[in-house]
């Protein structure tokens, strides 16, 4: 007699005719089998199985004839959606990971160049086009050779996609003024009162309404900008009023761009390259009327005679960075959501500042230091007030 048995109890077996002769149930807490051969003709299981599907009950023609049955394990069975769900979890939270710890070393490492560049070169117009056409030109090359897929545009896409560029450029190049006056550190621990003017301006001009922690949260960020820029050892107006306008400038671009991206199905990695390409040709008149060829010759012969070819390899990190971050915090839009993204990117600004008080020595009072704190857990708070 040919037979399956299970601890004795549960089993299925066959007589010498090929007829189905018993079958116990197998029990429903039934856990992951061990399987093992005990002979030719019998199979042993440690625990028990369902049959999901048999085949070959009835009649053999020979006594060689075998019975093939679909066995799964009951608990097993149960469990598998679950181990699925929680690997794609933990690989969601080590993709987010992967997005903002590259998303923040980019963005250090082209705040470290463009300050370089600045100090070598301070012509913040002319580094604003360069930074701009360097990722204009990046994205052309990809769209030539496929790498990335070019994106269907109209009209009416460039016509909604103007104001947004227009915002974008000024912010852009208010920044880097902003640098080329103060220390890295002290722009951004302005730039970090932005979510105050985002509010201010939704409040005043859009007619937004926000719940009262929200207000709340922006007493710490104002309170601790006004302190820091108070006891900032190389105050500078020029670089406090391009930080301003930079946060003004960008709250605008994020206005302008919620709207008239509203329909369109751009991804975020082409939707940030035609913002490049468009804000470089907004940007090139305005730089050629502030600065001008003349100066950008003579003060690029100064800085190579200074600094050496170094210098070209600085222009050209500055330009290739300051794409890639922007390119990676848009990309990681699709993956995050709103509130997780404003939280990264005030651990963005404390990466960046910390990394530039390192690497520049940048001279910093204690006060100064509470001050930056204070503005950046209030830019936490909002974060988490916005929910």
């Amino acid at each position: 007699m040919a037979a399956f048995s299970a601890n004795a109890s549960h089993f299925a077996a066959v007589n010498s005719s090929g007829n189905f002769t018993k079958r116990l149930p197998f029990p429903a807490e039934a856990c992951a089998p061990e399987i093992s051969i005990r002979s030719r003709r019998t199979l042993q299981l440690d625990r028990p199985l369902y049959i999901s599907a048999a085949s070959g009950f009835g009649r053999f023609k020979s006594r060689e004839s075998s019975i093939e049955c679909n066995a799964y394990d009951a608990r097993g069975a149960e469990s598998a959606p679950f181990d699925v769900e929680l690997n794609d979890a933990v690989a969601q939270k080590w993709k987010i990971g992967v997005y903002f710890a590259t998303w923040w070393a980019l963005s250090v490492v082209f705040n470290i160049y463009n300050k370089k560049v600045l100090n070598a070169f301070p012509f913040p117009w002319l580094a604003s086009t360069l930074t701009l056409a360097g990722g204009s030109l990046i994205m052309l090359v990809s769209w030539a050779i496929r790498i990335v897929g070019v994106p269907q545009t109209d009209f009416q896409f460039w016509k909604s996609l103007l104001p947004v560029a227009l915002a974008h450029a000024i912010g852009h190049v208010a920044a880097t003024v902003s640098m080329s006056k103060v220390a890295v550190s002290f722009t951004h621990i302005i730039k970090s009162s932005e979510p105050a003017i985002s509010v201010l301006v939704s409040r005043f001009l859009l007619g937004e309404s926000f719940p009262l922690p929200v207000y709340l949260s922006l007493i710490p960020i104002i309170g601790g900008c006004g302190l820091s820029a108070l006891t900032e050892l190389n105050f500078n107006l020029a670089g406090l009023i391009g930080a301003m306008i930079s946060n003004l400038a960008f709250v605008f671009r994020n206005i302008f761009s919620k709207k008239g991206m509203e329909g369109k199905s751009v991804d975020g990695l082409n939707y940030y390259a035609c913002l490049s390409i468009l804000s470089f040709f907004i940007l090139i008149p305005f730089a050629i009327a502030m600065e001008g060829p003349q100066l950008w010759k003579l003060g690029w012969h100064k800085a190579i005679s200074e600094i050496g070819p170094n210098f070209v390899w600085w222009v050209v990190a500055q330009s290739v960075f300051y794409h890639l971050y922007n390119q990676v915090s848009y990309m990681s839009l699709n993956e995050i959501s709103p509130l997780t993204f404003s939280i990264g990117n005030t651990m963005k600004r404390i990466s960046i500042i910390v990394a530039s008080i390192i690497v520049f020595h940048t001279p910093l009072l204690p006060i100064n230091a509470v001050g930056a704190a204070i503005a950046i857990f209030g830019t936490f708070l909002y974060s988490q007030a916005k929910r």
